[in-house]
């Protein structure tokens, strides 16, 4: 994909430089560098670029030093800041402050170049079509869209209990936006380097359930011909997100329990414990309470579980939401589908605005998706007729 302006990489390490240089060209990028944030600011004085990707520690000013300027004289310049040394806090400071991303080395490269294409994109779009940066409350990696006091009383709420080691349960519909909060509390929390393992209890057929989240030994039964580690210790110094919680087996909840209460269970076919440092949250759009009244679930693991419940209202109870989480859509799904949109129209905006959403941020997502596949490839705005029949009704 051919971009219309340069990318400036600064980076004192000669050997970073050349190999960014090196990728970027490859996918068509126009590339210069600079080996200090000093000769940068020179060459954007010079010439017009489409982002900055720039090292955070190097001699004299640092990348943050060089983005606080940049906000100054290059408002609407995309920055990504990529270190080996920083730390969470950091990058939220810098993403407040206006920053596209903040990246930790070492990073992958195939992502560092969807992150910086992503950046020069929006950089295409004019200034006066872009959701307004204080609508996107974002830690390294996860987008959480926030206009609405609710939403952002509940960032806040993420931001308390981040660094906690406590249970959190994330209640709230289907499509709601349950695991991103999930990830959100494991990026902005100090197990942020270590791994964020996911899995649906409602996706895992009961009989494989308990394997799956505890592993199994060599000959715990019929096919295993090897040892295998479960979620837990995969997610071992990191956290653990289970979605679904509610739809989890009695048994399953005792041999929980005990995790909670230990830090430590035995595989499948094995009696010697294994411990355990895992941050778990957990997620459902059931009724725990009414579940424990049923017999259903156990009161005490309940108790463990939410010792901090955050619970995700529903996106028609916060329509401020729906037209930055649709621009934030529009701006992912055309650069992922090499289309020009940059606009929702306001008739679109308003129907929108007005439709239930039953189906929540999820839906809203694939309507988006949908309406950019099928818009005219030449088109710059999202018209009416890229909407479903469901929304031209019930308009």
């Amino acid at each position: 994909m051919k971009q219309d302006k340069p990318l400036l990489i600064v980076d004192d390490e000669p050997n970073i430089r050349r190999i960014l240089e090196v990728a970027f060209n490859k996918i068509g990028v126009e590339v210069a560098t600079a080996d200090c944030a000093e000769a940068a600011l020179v060459a954007l004085e010079n010439r017009s670029f489409g982002a900055v990707l720039t090292d955070n520690t190097m001699p004299g000013m640092s990348g943050l030093e060089m983005h606080e300027k940049l906000c100054v004289s290059h408002p609407e310049l995309p920055v990504v800041i990529m270190t080996a040394y920083g730390t969470i806090p950091q990058a939220v400071a810098a993403i407040r402050r206006g920053a596209f991303e903040f990246v930790t080395k070492p990073f992958d490269l195939d992502s560092l170049k969807k992150i910086v294409l992503a950046a020069m994109s929006q950089n295409e779009v004019p200034a006066g079509d872009r959701p307004k940066k204080d609508k996107v409350l974002a830690a390294t990696k996860t987008p959480f869209i926030a206009e609405s006091p609710v939403m952002k009383e509940i960032y806040k709420m993420i931001e308390q209990v981040a660094d906690a080691r406590c249970t959190v349960l994330i209640t709230g519909e289907s499509g709601t936006g349950k695991e991103v909060v999930a990830k959100l509390i494991h990026e902005l929390s100090p197990r942020n380097q270590q791994s964020f393992i996911a899995a649906s209890c409602a996706a895992i057929p009961e009989s494989l359930l308990e394997s799956e989240l505890f592993g199994y030994e060599k000959g715990a039964f019929t096919g295993a011909a090897i040892s295998k580690p479960g979620r837990f210790e995969l997610a071992h110094e990191g956290t653990l997100f289970l979605d679904e919680i509610g739809d989890v087996p009695p048994l399953i909840q005792i041999k929980l329990l005990r995790v909670l209460q230990e830090r430590e269970f035995e595989r499948l076919g094995s009696t010697k414990p294994t411990r355990v440092d895992v941050r778990l949250v957990t997620a459902t759009n059931r009724n725990l309470s009414e579940m424990v009244d049923e017999g259903m679930f156990r009161l005490d693991l309940l108790y463990r579980l939410k010792v901090v419940e955050i619970q995700l209202p529903p996106l028609r109870e916060r329509p401020e939401d729906i037209g930055p989480l649709a621009e934030f859509y529009l701006q992912k799904f055309s650069h992922e589908n090499g289309r020009k949109l940059k606009a929702i129209s306001p008739i679109v905006h308003a129907m929108l605005e007005t439709f239930a959403w039953p189906g929540n941020v999820r839906e809203l997502g694939n309507v988006i998706e949908r309406a950019v596949v099928l818009a005219p490839k030449d088109a710059e705005e999202l018209g009416v007729e890229c909407l479903p029949n469901a929304i031209h009704q019930a308009a």
